[in-house]
């Protein structure tokens, strides 16, 4: 048998990835096997090819990823080399009949049509291949000014952890109104943008139906004249991408459950399975007050789907409440869990405070019942989206401290598969939450909401 060598390497992997994806191999997918091949680090490859760290790692991710599916076993930089030799020199029992035909046969033609480009003539180690660099284009001309973010470190670690180093494809960031989304991926996108080729950072409407997405998308990516490719896919491929979607929710119908798509939307439920089930360097952050549906179940499958529920911001909000002047500090740990910590709604109820109780929060909290002032027509306008099944679920819950959903009562006209649905759903938009009550799991609505609906509105 032929000792393996790194030409070998590439064209497998070749193979490998046109059967699977049907694309070849790109130069810098070359770049990244070749350099590990030849134990070079990863800020090695980067730097001779002109890119980041960051971005390597990306790419390197998906192959090791796509490798480990196809030989069935872990692969990753540490044990690639040693994993593919040892395969090339298995006996004839070796169950992968692919990999095995690759890498046993006594000639293989590097020049010939088997090859994509002619590139692989040519030793692919980055040592010895000079490599263009990749011109940037990146859009925010959609994207929002900056705006001041209170202490979200942690959640902008936890994202660049997902993004860069995990190299998931679909990043979901839902929570209420108000919580501070699009500020904070502002400033992700801000500390992260150099590890992208392409950033375009959409808004979306109820008009932005999939198709007219996908072509926004590739005339953005074929901008300067490129080859036009088959598939968003197959550019998303041959790019390193980051595409930005705001105000997701606005694809989703009022009036239903959670995530449920508009009639003229509803084939976004398919494209995100494929964008999360299809290898590629890119990535997708979603914006919303709700989750879809199949990011649930694509999160469950680990299908390179994550979510994240940005809640408030604890005792950092102080800064808020300080920066209104307020009195009566030994109050605001209160009134920060009555708003939830939610930075909107906390900016709002302080200046209403400031106006009308001459900023001393005691006097507000000793207030008959809880004030809404400004903040009630946000609310009605979250209120109205829900199903019928959920106002009438969340008017039972609101009438009580915390309920136990196994006393549905008899007045609530669901059915049992229809309740829990409403439950399910008031869940994920965040409106009620998981209590624990002497051992059992209780549900009970935001403290906000309940005020609003027992408040004596008429809704």
């Amino acid at each position: 048998m032929l000792p393996m060598d790194v030409q070998e390497v590439l064209q497998w992997a070749d193979e490998l990835l046109l059967t699977k994806t049907g694309s070849h191999l790109n130069s810098l997918q070359q770049a990244v096997l070749a350099g590990v091949w030849n134990s070079q680090k990863y800020r090695e490859i980067a730097d001779e090819y002109h890119c980041t760290e960051a971005n390597v790692k990306r790419v390197a991710g998906t192959l090791w990823q796509l490798f480990s599916e196809e030989l069935e076993e872990k692969v990753n930089k540490s044990n690639f080399r040693a994993t593919l030799e040892r395969v090339s020199i298995s006996n004839s029992n070796v169950s992968n009949n692919f990999v095995h035909s690759k890498f046993v046969r006594s000639s293989i033609n590097l020049c010939g049509d088997n090859w994509h480009s002619g590139e692989a003539t040519q030793n692919r180690s980055p040592s010895t291949t000079s490599k263009p660099k990749v011109e940037k284009r990146h859009n925010f001309t959609e994207a929002p000014e900056f705006a001041h973010i209170y202490n979200r470190s942690n959640e902008i670690t936890t994202l660049k952890g997902w993004i860069l180093d995990d190299t998931i494809r679909i990043v979901n960031i839902f929570g209420l109104p108000g919580m501070g989304k699009t500020a904070l991926v502002r400033e992700l996108v801000e500390q992260i943008k150099e590890n992208f080729d392409c950033i375009l950072w959409r808004n979306c409407s109820n008009t932005l139906t999939l198709q007219c997405f996908k072509t926004q998308l590739i005339d953005f990516l074929s901008a300067n004249g490129e080859i036009e490719l088959p598939s968003v896919i197959d550019y998303l491929r041959s790019h390193s991408c980051l595409i930005i979607l705001d105000e997701l929710q606005e694809l989703f119908a009022t009036g239903e459950l959670a995530g449920t798509y508009l009639p003229d939307c509803q084939d976004y439920g398919k494209f995100w399975e494929q964008i999360a089930r299809s290898p590629h360097n890119s990535c997708f952050l979603l914006l919303s007050w709700e989750t879809p549906t199949e990011i649930v179940s694509l999160e469950r499958e680990n299908r390179h789907c994550r979510s994240l529920n940005l809640g408030g911001l604890g005792e950092s909000a102080v800064e808020i409440l300080n920066s209104k002047g307020l009195t009566d500090a030994d109050k605001w740990g209160e009134l920060i869990r009555i708003y939830g910590g939610n930075p909107s709604w906390l900016n709002i109820i302080a200046s209403t405070i400031q106006d009308l109780f001459d900023g001393s929060v005691d006097r507000f909290l000793s207030y008959p019942s809880l004030f809404l002032g400004d903040l009630e027509s946000r609310l009605q306008e979250y209120y109205q989206r829900l199903s019928a099944s959920e106002k009438l679920v969340i008017q039972w819950l609101a009438n009580q401290e915390a309920a136990d959903i196994f006393q549905k009562p008899a007045d609530v006209a669901l059915s049992d598969a229809e309740f829990l649905k409403a439950v399910q759903s008031l869940k994920k938009r965040g409106l009620i939450e998981k209590v624990t009550g002497n051992g059992l799991s209780l549900f009970a609505v935001h403290v906000l909401f309940k005020a609003y609906l027992i408040g004596g509105n008429n809704h």
